[in-house]
């Protein structure tokens, strides 16, 4: 192990993967937030560390299974042109999940349906919020160690980029939910990026590939355009 990490590339290859966990990670944060917002104050803390928590056991266990996860990539069902994988199926159910769930808050929070949003946030429980999130994290983990395989061939490498990245999440997870549910435009942003994915998800789960960049681009410029928004409207309410 020691000598492992006495190799600068070995190094290099850390840094890198853990920053490509940490922005693969990004989806996986703003959608465990927004689930463990429904429940009351006291349980959302718990809820997002339990929830990134279960995305690093995912992966781990995801890792230790690397020859399983090739064979997802083996047809099973062809249709037409179309051939059906195992990590189809993960990625349709998971981009069609995406794409419900973001699709029903965003219409809860356009339509101001308080009665519907009450009544909802009471039947949330600690029990439904998690079952969901790791349902999501099913699906981002797959993806992430699939990306980490084809990036770096040394397993310890890839398990401390997970614990790593891990760490810098549940440390910035608190601020990223406070900041998106005070600021209720950012949530909808934030919803709108989930979609995307979503869709993403789909289009890849029948072999069309999207570069990713471009979902995160316009999610950094979204968000770099909204900040400059609610900078201007915070000095227009100080000079009233």
């Amino acid at each position: 192990m020691l000598e492992l990490f006495s190799q600068p590339e070995v190094w290099i290859s850390l840094i890198t993967l853990t920053l490509l966990e940490i922005v693969l990670g990004i989806d996986n944060v703003i959608f465990i937030s927004i689930v463990a917002g429904k429940l009351p104050k006291s349980q959302q803390n718990k809820a997002r560390i339990t929830g990134l928590l279960l995305a690093v056991v995912g992966r781990l266990a995801l890792l230790s299974v690397v020859s399983w996860l090739a064979n997802l990539n083996t047809p099973f069902l062809t249709l037409g042109p179309i051939e059906m994988t195992g990590k189809s199926l993960v990625l349709l159910s998971g981009g069609l999940f995406l794409v419900w769930k973001s699709a029903q808050e965003i219409y809860h929070k356009v339509e101001g349906h308080t009665d519907e949003i009450t009544q909802s946030a009471q039947a949330v429980t600690f029990r439904s919020v998690i079952l969901q999130i790791l349902m999501i994290d099913i699906v981002f983990s797959l993806d992430s160690i699939i990306t980490a395989v084809g990036m770096v061939s040394h397993i310890p490498v890839i398990v401390l980029a997970i614990l790593i990245s891990l760490g810098i999440m549940i440390w910035s997870s608190a601020g990223i939910a406070d900041f998106i549910e005070q600021h209720p435009s950012v949530k909808v942003l934030a919803l709108s990026f989930l979609m995307m994915i979503g869709t993403l998800l789909i289009a890849e789960s029948f072999h069309y590939h999207i570069p990713k960049g471009y979902v995160y681009f316009s999610l950094a410029f979204s968000m770099a355009v909204e900040m400059v928004n609610i900078r201007s409207g915070a000095r227009k309410k100080k000079s009233c």
